[in-house]
């Protein structure tokens, strides 16, 4: 989802262990790393992953979706049309492997956490599941919003877990929106832009975070600012 950059990691090697179609184009990638026991990273973190394709080292990286887990690590990305190396991955079989290094990045839950907003549209979903998986647990005084765009209702990646998490924990609320809503959907449509206002209300001492294309991103970080929040406030990761 964006460059790796940070101190230099040692290059390993990801092993697929299985992948799992969560929408058309889009699926869940579980990888392990074979030398080492245990791999830790911070939920928001991303992985760089690099493959040789038509002679040439391509390099790409992704916002992990899981909580350290043994050796293993999750990803979620969609296929691009015409694109260099995400073909390559949506051909591989559980036992290929690519090269990768990580884990990278600061976009991350702050400790102690504050009431924040999330927003996400696409596959800049993946960090948050991460970052709810752990979290929600031990946050049960902090109340966090999780706003998630997409076009079809088909497409809201990991549905059933933000659901049973709304459920579980009285504290989060999950807010789906829809740009392209079909018969029979009754809940938010259009751009998440303004439901992160109508979530923000008249309160400028929550943190909100966001992950997606950078279009968006740019777009909610200046209504934010607009809207008088201090820009310490406002985290964000983008990609294009």
């Amino acid at each position: 989802m964006c460059s790796p950059t940070g101190p230099e990691t040692v290059e390993m090697i990801a092993r697929l262990i299985e992948w799992v179609e969560l929408a058309p184009g889009v699926r869940h990638f579980v990888f392990e790393i074979p030398e080492v026991e245990r791999f830790g990273f911070v939920p928001g973190q991303f992985m760089s992953l690099t493959s040789e394709i038509a002679g040439d080292d391509i390099t790409r990286a992704y916002s992990i979706a899981s909580v350290p887990d043994r050796n293993r690590f999750a990803l979620c990305l969609n296929e691009v049309e015409g694109g260099r190396y995400s073909p390559h991955l949506f051909a591989l079989k559980p036992g290929d492997s690519v090269d990768c290094k990580g884990p990278y990045g600061g976009f991350i839950l702050r400790r102690p956490l504050s009431d924040a907003i999330l927003v996400a549209t696409g596959t800049g979903i993946a960090p948050f599941r991460s970052m709810l998986l752990e979290r929600l647990p031990e946050e049960k005084d902090r109340l966090l919003t999780l706003i998630f765009g997409v076009r079809y209702e088909r497409s809201l990646l990991y549905r059933a877990d933000f659901e049973r998490m709304a459920v579980t924990y009285p504290n989060f609320e999950f807010r789906p929106t829809l740009t392209r809503p079909e018969a029979g959907w009754a809940s938010r449509t259009g751009r998440v832009q303004a439901h992160v206002m109508e979530a923000l209300g008249g309160r400028r001492d929550v943190d909100v975070y966001i992950c997606g294309l950078k279009e968006m991103v740019n777009d909610v970080r200046a209504k934010l600012k607009d809207a008088g929040l201090d820009r310490k406030r406002i985290i964000y990761e983008k990609y294009d």
